[in-house]
């Protein structure tokens, strides 16, 4: 059965449970584009397209960074380093993953589907920025970030200028907790000529940088349900996002990474879920009482 376990390997390399992170926006975009809930049928396409898009930047992360994983200890236990995939397999994996990105993009609309070249272009090239700047992790925040303005666009078929308050608002939150992330690579980092916020800075600044992008994503939310005119949830779903993105920084310190990975795991996957459910909530209640 070596085509199951290698597809069984796949699926783990790419933590495909973490899509959560970004789908909540994506499906938040997609509500306020139909002033409510959209067409299952939409947003079923939606979340084929999130989740095979994101599949295929994790698998092809793993190739790109297949040397440097393998030199890294924290990181050299991984499928491709270990010789558990081969690449050729995760790059088959890879194309059928945007084939199927493609594919999903074309039932939404024309739009989407000729802007799914570009958007496959964004989230793959991310993965070598790192080479050359620190500031890859707002690269990565955009790759996630353009998630919501695709959603927007796959229930209208054209980019409404307000859905960027969510893009940035994405883009500042990927960055900042991917800014804490790379906390524990520092030294790996600085002696392998990668480029980060934390190599750059130190961990102690490091940790200003992500509050401080942090701060920027929940001003943008807060302009979001301004401009929107939403209501009391929504504006109670930012508030309860602030106080999460409070503990989160709570567990770390430059002097104890310990907690590291429940703040970028748990926590990010809470606040995408809590902020959805806010704004899914303050929309259909609307929507039921006009």
């Amino acid at each position: 059965m070596p085509l199951l376990l290698n597809i069984k390997t796949t699926l783990e390399i790419i933590k495909c449970e973490h899509s959560i992170f970004a789908l909540p926006f994506a499906l938040c975009a997609a509500m306020l584009a139909a002033g409510g809930m959209p067409a299952a049928a939409t947003l079923g396409w939606i979340v084929l397209c999130m989740v095979s898009a994101r599949s295929a930047a994790m698998a092809f992360n793993r190739i790109a960074d297949a040397r440097i994983d393998a030199a890294n200890p924290r990181t050299a236990m991984r499928a491709i380093p270990t010789g558990a995939l081969s690449q050729r397999f995760a790059a088959l994996f890879v194309v059928a993953a945007c084939t199927l990105f493609v594919v999903g993009a074309a039932q939404l609309n024309r739009a989407t589907l000729y802007l799914s070249p570009i958007a496959l272009a964004v989230i793959l090239l991310y993965s070598y920025t790192k080479r050359f700047t620190r500031w890859s992790h707002l690269v990565l925040g955009f790759a996630l970030g353009i998630a919501p303005a695709a959603a927007w666009i796959s229930v209208r078929g054209s980019l409404d200028p307000r859905i960027l308050l969510l893009t940035a608002a994405v883009m500042f939150w990927v960055a900042g907790f991917d800014v804490l992330y790379a906390c524990q690579d520092i030294e790996f980092d600085r002696a392998n000529s990668l480029n980060s916020i934390p190599q750059a800075l130190g961990v102690r600044r490091a940790l200003v940088v992500a509050r401080v992008l942090h701060l920027l994503m929940l001003g943008f939310l807060g302009f979001l349900v301004a401009v929107f005119g939403l209501g009391k949830l929504a504006i109670a779903g930012v508030v309860v996002v602030a106080m999460l993105l409070a503990y989160e920084h709570s567990l770390i310190s430059s002097k104890d990474l310990s907690k590291l990975n429940a703040a970028f795991f748990t926590m990010n996957g809470v606040i995408a879920v809590v902020f959805f459910a806010f704004v899914a909530a303050d929309l259909l209640i609307r929507t039921a009482h006009p």
